[in-house]
């Protein structure tokens, strides 16, 4: 059985409304990718070694430039959403280690992405025009600072072959970096030793966990008649946040590294739960102390979403629904070892209260309220009354009616 196909691997929606495997892609598609390598591409630079912060400052238009290894399909999308025309990464865009989304991601939304340009394109000042030439030349106050590959779908195909290759070795690591995980986290997992306390009630109470990953704007719209009816405690992780507030609904629920949460939903009202990691300093719990807002901070070794989903189960929850999260093995294998091993161990650990948003839009056939009932019954009375009072059988009908309730009326006052 194969477990892998990487053309018919469906990641998720671009901002065109693009979905494809890495070789697939629509004729418009391809022609923006063309365009990017044939021509100089130009922009206003953004910089930062970390994608995530850097995503909250970017302008549609303009270069991102990191230092991303094996970019992931969360960042990409990320990107790909801010309007982005190129990005120019320091690190290659895959390494091989695994097969890695994101290049794909980028691609098929037409941006130029160029990768391998080393350390001196991080030199770049932010603020100042970059060009990129055809060549993957990167020009900077009209010197090339740096030399990197462009990638193409097809170079980016090669890549995610060469990255198949060593799953074996990936999956043997996998099971050693999950028993490390295991023994980390053992408390937090079997104890709830660390777990934050909450103020929002979840206890005995359905809860929606969105993440802005995988189809999260399909699948939230698919869910509306679900949360209309059923009202569940909203948990957004990281950007997942703003994905709740785009579609209308209210957060309940923060839980993340703050990195690419926007300043309007974390002063939404939410309660703040910051992702930190198990030992050492919460860097991102700088920005809540900022804004002046209260929160607890969460230790654990595992990703945002599998800490929302562990402290959602702790706390009670009677079915966890995911917005946004992996389906498959390719997308799981996206997060990385770390974020794979913490998918994994969450899901044995939670078990059978974790639905799919997928398999909630299958199932779920919206229930009639009392109040509709009740709606429809008055209808019907309605409707029988206009029927009774302005057809001449109902009117004949009415007037029987009429005789009998007035001889029993006279038979009643004759007794009493």
């Amino acid at each position: 059985m194969r477990i892998w196909h990487y053309k018919n691997v469906r990641v998720f929606g671009t901002k065109s409304g693009t979905k494809s495997g890495a070789a697939a892609g629509t004729k418009s598609g391809k022609k923006r990718r063309d365009r990017g390598v044939s021509q100089t591409v130009s922009g206003t630079a953004y910089v930062d070694r970390n994608t995530h912060a850097l995503v909250r400052r970017l302008s549609p238009g303009s270069v991102a430039i990191i230092d991303h290894s094996d970019i992931d399909s969360a960042s990409a999308q990320a990107l790909v959403e801010a309007g982005v025309r190129a990005v120019l990464d320091a690190a290659p865009a895959t390494s091989g280690r695994y097969p890695n989304l994101g290049p794909e991601v980028l691609l098929n939304a037409g941006v130029l992405l160029v990768d391998n340009l080393g350390s001196s394109v991080m030199d770049i000042s932010e603020g100042s025009e970059v060009s990129i030439s055809a060549d993957g030349d990167v020009r900077a106050n009209d010197q090339i600072v740096a030399q990197g590959t462009v990638q193409s779908a097809e170079s980016n195909a090669a890549s995610f072959q060469q990255a198949r290759a060593a799953l074996p070795v990936q999956l043997k690591a996998f099971a050693s970096n999950m028993m490390t995980y295991i023994d980390t986290e053992q408390a937090l997992i079997f104890d709830s030793v660390g777990m934050p306390e909450v103020h929002t009630r979840i206890s005995g109470r359905q809860v929606l966990v969105v993440m802005r990953g995988y189809d999260y704007r399909q699948e939230l719209k698919k869910l509306r008649h679900y949360i209309s009816d059923y009202d569940p405690v909203i948990i957004g992780v990281d950007a997942g946040a703003d994905a709740v507030l785009a579609a209308g609904y209210r957060v309940d629920l923060i839980v993340g590294d703050m990195d690419t949460i926007s300043e309007k939903a974390l002063t939404c009202g939410a309660e703040i739960v910051v992702h930190g990691p198990k030992e050492g300093r919460v860097t991102s719990e700088k920005r809540v102390q900022d804004l002046g807002l209260p929160h607890v901070v969460y230790r654990t070794a595992g990703t945002s979403e599998d800490a929302a989903v562990m402290l959602a189960d702790a706390c009670g929850a009677e079915v966890i629904v995911l917005v946004g999260s992996h389906r498959t093995f390719a997308q799981a294998m996206d997060r990385g070892q770390q974020g794979m091993v913490s998918a994994v161990v969450t899901r044995l650990c939670v078990g059978a209260k974790l639905i799919s948003a997928d398999a909630v839009t299958q199932i779920y056939r919206r229930r009639i309220s009392n109040w509709q009932l009740a709606f429809f019954i008055l209808a019907a009375v309605a409707a029988m009354g206009s029927a009774i009072v302005t057809t001449t059988a109902g009117s004949v009908t009415l007037g029987i009616a009429g005789s009998w309730i007035t001889a029993l009326d006279s038979w009643l006052r004759s007794i009493f």
